[in-house]
């Protein structure tokens, strides 16, 4: 989403999102509200309107509890919710202490390993994509895929690896900036899920974070996933805000989907 203020009024503009529209073979938008935005339902209707892909993906902070209802009645688009996002929040150094163990971090990973990392973590992920009947799983896993492969080159990207079997666990990739860590995709292999390893690759991400001097860590999930949402709380991650995310398809497509 890119804002640009004339006469002291935010003007929203969306974004093309040429990979989804790829993945998906339908022309894609994203549009975002950042928390604390002075944007009118208004503004986002206009930016709605003006936009001529075939799905316009909509996050606003979820305390716009009346914008959904407004969203309904924008002519030629049907509005579908697709779930909410929360964001969690530790400060570097606060997380909780671990017991010593075998298990290790590291950034040494490989293009198929990732992609078969990924498939295996996030293979019952329900995701916002799966609240459209236009977008199906598989692509959603393959963007899931791509995403990942982008910050192993990047060298953002960190495996779970068990020192005594050499069998690597689980995966997070990363966005960094000089003040902050966010985890964009994190979790443990099937296999091993159940076993209080999750904590691990926490913790690998904490001490990435202390050593190159980011002050916080950043990471967000579909509101319906409170198991993982638990294990942040357990250990020590606040929650920070939520978005609601709403596709806004145009209504000619959703009835031939549907009909």
């Amino acid at each position: 989403m890119a804002a640009q203020v004339a006469a002291g009024i935010p003007t929203l503009v969306s974004r093309e999102s040429p990979l989804e529209s790829a993945r998906f073979g339908r022309s894609i938008e994203r549009l975002t509200v950042p928390d604390g935005a002075d944007v009118s339902l208004s503004a986002v209707r206009d930016a709605v309107r003006e936009s001529a892909a075939d799905i316009l993906i909509l996050r606003y902070p979820a305390d716009r509890v009346d914008w959904f209802a407004g969203l309904l009645a924008i002519p030629g688009r049907d509005a579908i919710f697709a779930d909410c996002l929360t964001y969690w929040r530790l400060g570097a150094g606060a997380g909780r202490q671990l017991k010593p163990t075998t298990l290790r971090t590291s950034g040494i990973v490989g293009t198929d390993l990732v992609r078969s990392l990924v498939a295996d973590i996030f293979r019952a992920y329900g995701n916002h994509y799966l609240a459209n009947p236009l977008l199906d799983f598989a692509g959603a896993l393959a963007g899931y895929q791509e995403w990942a492969l982008q910050s192993v080159r990047e060298e953002r990207c960190l495996t779970l690896r068990d020192e005594e079997t050499d069998e690597i666990l689980g995966l997070a990739t990363l966005n960094e900036t000089d003040f902050r860590t966010e985890i964009l995709l994190a979790g443990v292999v099937s296999r091993a899920q159940g076993r209080g390893l999750y904590a691990h690759l926490l913790k690998g991400v904490e001490d990435r974070t202390l050593a190159r001097g980011a002050a916080e860590i950043e990471i967000s999930t579909q509101a319906h996933n409170v198991r993982v949402q638990r294990a942040w709380a357990r250990y020590g991650f606040e929650p920070i805000r939520a978005l609601i995310t709403v596709h806004l398809v145009r209504t000619s497509l959703v009835c031939a989907e549907v009909g």
